[in-house]
């Protein structure tokens, strides 16, 4: 598997932010969203790291860390990205999956053992038409109570996306489900307005801790 960085930090996104946990960041993208922080990983001469299900779980025991997050770019692209789910979680990991809601989650959901927790991108109008009809939302029929989806906002046109799918497709009553914004596109206040004019009581907004803490642009936080 290709890895573009691993380090430890604390999960800035989610129903977990806050807690420490073991990033592994995969090299490659099937999508290229406007508003992308990562790109950087999704570069075809971006530098990684070929390493295999036993030195990822090597390094994880190492750090002493029991919460995995597997991001990129799509981390689903890769080969054997199965194997290491499975490894990691037969040693007591909780393994988050981030996502870009273009992969089909079905082969990943056969085993309830071995099911790792989504936290799934929807996008909308501002990530480009492009990642908008990538998206798969069958695969909200997969989701529980553990995972989530999560709408990235540059604007207010796709805060009412958003509701429209959070209703269509019952996810206040499936998954955790957030609002966050297009870093310096949209305002935090605009969000809560909206939230409040909608009544939107299960939903929340988040907002990127290790952005606060961090330059934005920082990498390895």
């Amino acid at each position: 598997m290709q890895v573009a960085e691993k380090f430890v930090s604390i999960d800035g996104e989610g129903p977990h932010a806050g807690e420490l946990a073991a990033f592994i960041r995969f090299k490659g993208c099937n999508l290229n969203c406007s508003y992308c922080d990562t790109k950087w990983a999704n570069a075809k001469d971006c530098a990684a790291a070929n390493e295999s299900a036993e030195d990822l779980v090597r390094w994880v025991q190492d750090e002493g860390i029991d919460n995995v997050t597997l991001t990129g770019g799509e981390p689903l692209l890769q080969k054997g990205i199965q194997d290491l789910i499975s490894a990691l979680l037969d040693q007591g990991c909780r393994v988050e999956i981030e996502t870009n809601g273009s992969i089909d989650l079905a082969p990943f959901c056969t085993d309830p053992k071995h099911r790792p927790v989504f936290t799934v991108d929807c996008k909308l109008q501002s990530s480009g038409a492009a990642c908008v009809r990538a998206m798969r939302p069958e695969n909200y029929r997969l989701l529980n109570r553990h995972d989530s989806v999560k709408f990235v906002c540059g604007s207010v046109e796709d805060l009412k996306r958003a509701r429209a799918i959070i209703e269509k497709y019952d996810l206040e009553n499936i998954c955790h489900v957030f609002l966050s914004p297009v870093f310096g596109a949209i305002s935090p206040k605009t969000i809560v307005a909206f939230m409040k004019d909608e009544r939107l009581n299960k939903v929340r907004l988040q907002l990127q801790l290790h952005k606060m803490i961090w330059n934005p642009a920082a990498r390895g936080v």
